[in-house]
């Protein structure tokens, strides 16, 4: 059985594990003071097209949110996301047992908008009330949908009048950076939020997300936060060494293309089968509309998710595909789909 399970199902990228064999007998500096991180995040400032930004590694995602949360937020504030958002579903309270309020509203396709920031806002007026002052948003969302330049920005210049700060979640960064419907930059990016990361869990790496601090004052003191959260590996290098191999060329953004590229195969023989979907198809990430009888059928040969009950004959599933997708996986699951569509 093929899995479309996630994207992290497979362990790392050739060259990555090549990097870490040759360095592997190397003796470097902890806690991510190495050389290896120090070249990292050279790499990184380069394709940001930026020197002023700090660059900090950090084990995994829920960590990462954690983290940026729980430093910049008074013991008296809130984060606003979107309902789907991942630190509201899929992090066990992680946010709020830091004694912060994650704040939801209602998304559009997976995404907040100012309008939805505007009407939490104006229902915390008082210090009777957690104090709104930080936005969460995720990069590709939660239903693989991007934010195009356009919506960041609005977002941005919200954020910034109501004086909040605005932090993305890139965990799936590569793939919403190289979709086709992209129009964003790495340097855009790094100019309209406070804070974001670029996940490499999720695309090639073994483990890690390469967190970026845009805005100055959040710099001071982090990597005692760091520390002080228990996200401060001993063998920092570890990661360093990885995100060296993901960003010395342009191995990071090529396999998140590759994992668009088989989502695109997969969500054209979706719509060629007259299948519907839960969420606009886009990256990689899908989430077509079956009968419960196909999801039945489909689980015998395929592993997958199901993301909700749409009535009580359908339901909405989620196909994942990878950096290490492969094209005859996903022409199996093509093939069962179009057979399945026909009966």
């Amino acid at each position: 059985m093929y899995s479309f399970m996630n994207d992290y199902s497979e362990g790392a990228h050739a060259r990555v594990l090549e990097l870490l064999k040759q360095s592997n007998l190397e003796q470097n500096t902890g806690y991510g003071l190495d050389v290896h991180s120090l070249k990292a995040k050279e790499y990184i400032k380069n394709k940001i097209g930026r020197e002023d930004v700090d660059i900090h590694f950090i084990p995994g995602g829920t960590q990462t949110n954690l983290l940026v949360i729980s430093s910049f937020l008074r013991p008296h504030q809130c984060v606003i996301s979107v309902d789907s958002g991942h630190i509201n579903v899929h992090e066990t309270g992680a946010v709020e047992a830091t004694g912060h309020k994650v704040v939801t509203v209602p998304g559009e396709d997976g995404k907040l908008t100012p309008e939805g920031i505007a009407k939490v806002l104006e229902e915390h007026t008082d210090e009777h009330m957690v104090q709104p002052k930080m936005v969460y948003i995720s990069n590709t969302t939660e239903l693989g949908t991007i934010y195009t330049k356009a919506e960041l920005t609005a977002i941005s210049n919200f954020c910034k009048e109501k004086k909040l700060l605005l932090f993305l979640d890139g965990a799936r960064l590569a793939s919403a950076l190289t979709c086709k419907a992209n129009d964003l930059t790495l340097n855009d990016i790094a100019s309209l939020v406070d804070v974001f990361y670029i996940g490499g869990t999720k695309n090639g790496a073994l483990l890690g997300e390469a967190l970026v601090l845009c805005n100055e004052s959040m710099k001071e003191d982090f990597r005692y936060l760091i520390k002080h959260r228990g996200a401060m590996l001993a063998k920092g290098f570890v990661m360093g060494i990885q995100f060296e191999a993901l960003f010395e060329d342009n191995l990071y953004f090529e396999l998140g293309k590759h994992a668009n590229q088989m989502a695109e195969k997969i969500a054209e023989a979706l719509h060629q089968g007259g299948y519907s979907f839960y969420a606009t198809p886009g990256t990689n990430q899908l989430f077509p509309i079956l009968s419960n009888k196909t999801i039945d059928q489909l689980a015998e040969k395929f592993i997958f998710s199901i993301q909700a009950k749409v009535d009580s004959d359908h339901s909405a599933v989620r196909f994942v595909t990878s950096w290490a997708t492969r094209e005859e996986s996903v022409e199996a699951l093509i093939k069962e789909l179009i057979l399945l569509s026909s009966k």
